[in-house]
């Protein structure tokens, strides 16, 4: 096997494989990213056996050839050769990187230990790219980090027709955002929980693709599969096990008091009141007229206040966040005004974007909050 390959195009294919890969595998191979030369096409793949990456991109093949070497090791040099084209040769048990005066010797691992990837699945359709990172960094910031509770880990993702619903929680939050795509057949139907931390940082690469084709492996295969894909990259995942809880009845249709409040000065305003607060010390906000008072800490403790303008309609009340929750959802719902909406201080509130101060909001996305007790 020998390619020469420009130096972008090697860290671009590797950095997008590598992320499958696991720091502890259960066997030696899996430390492995393949290297298939073959025509004028590479294409390298890599696997955790949970998630399967491949990539594909042009080069210059003298000689065809597959070979499967360290997977961290080839990334950290790629990254650092210098930006100039880049010969990869394998040599008896070695593999041979040359990129100017920088030359680099890599052993090859047992490529006959290395399981079989799985098949992408059949497609459903195909959405905008950028839309798609857009609607999937919304929703995974309410997902949850413990892994003792797995499904509360995933992102659910329902579809029908031309429509795509995801929703994530952690039971303190939760995260719903609608969107439409191109489905490959009237009327399909599917519904699949995703690891968010994969789906996230699968959306968030395919970027910078024009389109990105949904894949989800029928619910009687035996591989339960997730796949995403362009015309260049493609990830399997497999789906989580366990049941999304319901969440649909949880989304209030009416409110007793609605806010509008610009965003960008809002943040500051939580993040300097906040500085005070810790786990066990929430945020607590007064809303009373045209202003919330937010305040946190008391008695000895350190203690901060700050008032700030709004635009209310509906009842005065009092109600209390953590305030990274309250950050996270001001930054998901991606506008510059924030229309939140409550009923009593012991229920959730609803948060939705607005694009203008008198605009409608939209629904398309919801990020509901539930409240924390406050004892002063």
């Amino acid at each position: 096997m020998k390619f020469t390959i420009e130096q972008s195009k090697l860290v671009d294919v590797v950095n997008w494989v590598s992320r499958s890969l696991s720091t502890r595998p259960i066997q030696t191979a899996l430390l492995g990213i393949v290297i298939d030369a073959d025509g004028n096409k590479v294409v390298l793949s890599g696997s955790d056996l949970e998630t399967a990456s491949r990539a594909t991109t042009d080069a210059e093949v003298s000689t065809p050839g597959k070979v499967l070497v360290p997977g961290k090791l080839l990334a950290d040099i790629s990254r650092s050769l210098p930006n100039k084209p880049v010969t990869i040769q394998l040599d008896g048990t070695r593999v041979l990187v040359n990129a100017g005066s920088a030359k680099f010797t890599l052993p090859v691992l047992p490529i006959n230990e290395y399981p079989n990837l799985p098949e992408m699945p059949e497609a459903l359709g195909t959405i905008d790219a950028d839309l798609f990172n857009q609607a999937v960094a919304q929703v995974s910031t309410a997902a949850g980090k413990d892994d003792s509770l797995p499904s509360l880990t995933g992102v659910h993702v329902e579809v029908n027709g031309e429509n795509i619903t995801m929703a994530a929680t952690d039971r303190y939050r939760l995260a719903v955002r609608e969107l439409t795509f191109s489905p490959a057949r009237p009327n399909t139907e599917a519904v699949a929980l995703v690891r968010a931390r994969t789906l996230h940082d699968a959306a968030k690469t395919l970027a910078t693709a024009k389109n990105v084709h949904i894949a989800l492996a029928p619910a009687a295969s035996n591989d339960r599969l997730a796949g995403f894909q362009t015309e260049t990259k493609s990830t399997t995942t497999r789906l989580l096990d366990g049941t999304f809880p319901p969440y649909r009845h949880l989304l209030p249709q009416e409110s007793l008091t609605t806010t509008v409040i610009e965003v960008a000065p809002f943040l500051d305003a939580v993040r300097r009141v906040a500085l005070v607060t810790d786990k066990t010390i929430p945020l607590k906000l007064t809303f009373t007229g045209n202003t919330v008072t937010l305040e946190a800490g008391g008695g000895d403790e350190a203690q901060a206040n700050e008032v700030f303008e709004i635009n209310k309609t509906g009842e005065d009340l009092s109600i209390a966040f953590n305030p990274n929750y309250l950050l996270d959802g001001l930054h998901a719902i991606n506008a510059p005004y924030a229309q939140i909406s409550f009923n009593t201080s012991s229920k959730a509130a609803i948060l939705m974007g607005k694009p203008e101060l008198n605009a409608p909001a939209v629904e398309n996305f919801r990020y509901l909050l539930m409240p924390t007790k406050f004892a002063y």
